[in-house]
């Protein structure tokens, strides 16, 4: 009988592995390199994560779910927000998450991801869209809990999930992260008026 795969063992391939696609990407990533740089082989990632596809979408899974889970502590129900005013705080506050050097550093690795999703949906798109679902389902539970109805709740979450990733495309090229904090902050300003009205 074979021996099941050590769990921590595999913990640390996936860190590793992460590390590894911040530096070099995921478009031209191959086995054979990944695993020398790892110290290990390609038939062992193959044992401990079946597919290339699926290694990549577990690293960045991994990761991802750190600050989703981080903007749900903020919502426990002491500190869910209960009006317009306490809805922008908790944006500004999950905002700032993404001044952490080592979340920004991930930030191009899933925009080629998100890109490689488009291109090939079978690899990476069920990974994209559980990003913005997750996202989407948070905030839609926020502005449902502030009175607004099923349809303007879902819509009011997505305009304010898809802005905010757009902000955060533009200073991945040109490094301008004070032109998009402001910018972030005038959409706060545009879209907290029409909260209030819920």
């Amino acid at each position: 009988m074979s021996r099941p795969p050590d769990p921590a063992k595999r913990r640390d391939l996936l860190e590793q592995v992460r590390k590894y696609m911040i530096d070099n990407g995921v478009a031209d990533l191959s086995l054979r390199p990944l695993a020398r740089a790892l110290g290990t082989s390609d038939r062992m990632l193959l044992y401990y994560f079946g597919t290339k596809e699926r290694m990549i979408a577990e690293a960045l899974t991994v990761y991802e779910r750190r600050p989703l889970l981080r903007a749900r502590s903020l919502l426990d129900p002491a500190g869910s927000p209960r009006d317009a005013a306490g809805v922008r705080r908790f944006m500004e506050e999950t905002w700032q998450q993404f001044s952490n050097p080592d979340l920004r550093a991930t930030l191009p690795l899933y925009l080629e991801v998100m890109a490689a999703g488009l291109l090939h949906p079978e690899r990476y798109g069920p990974l994209m869209r559980d990003v913005l679902s997750g996202w989407t389902g948070l905030l839609t539970s926020v502005f449902r809990d502030l009175g607004m109805a099923e349809a303007r709740a879902g819509t009011e979450a997505s305009l304010l999930v898809d802005a905010s990733f757009g902000l955060l495309l533009a200073p991945l090229t040109d490094g301008d992260w004070d032109r998009a904090g402001a910018a972030f902050h005038t959409l706060l300003d545009r879209l907290e008026a029409g909260w209030r009205d819920a």
